[in-house]
């Protein structure tokens, strides 16, 4: 299970070091994305523009392979991974973002 969380630490190191990483800072600095308990992001604001739903699909879709790659390399379900994966991004989330908790978005 340690080895399975480093993995899951050093994947999300990973994604928020991504070519996006200005642009996915700066939406959640707006307020417009946020972390999701499954281990997704998804939109704060659902007036935000097409570039940040592509941003948003763009980064889940990367997410989603690393974590089937773990899912498989670990013969773990790939739900517990995300969930892993979400309990680990929340964790990490600044003050002042948002996280998706209990239905609702909350800033943390």
């Amino acid at each position: 299970m340690k080895k399975l969380i480093h993995t899951i630490f050093l994947l999300l190191t990973f994604v928020s070091v991504t070519a996006f990483a200005a642009d996915l800072d700066q939406a959640k600095n707006d307020g417009l994305i946020g972390e999701r308990a499954d281990g997704y992001l998804g939109l704060v604001d659902s007036s935000a523009g097409a570039d940040v739903r592509a941003l948003v699909a763009d980064v889940n879709n990367k997410r989603k392979a690393q974590y089937e790659r773990i899912a498989s390399k670990n013969d773990l379900p790939l739900a517990q991974v995300e969930a892993l994966a979400g309990k680990k991004t929340i964790e990490k989330t600044r003050s002042g973002h948002w996280v998706l908790l209990n239905g609702g978005w909350q800033q943390k």
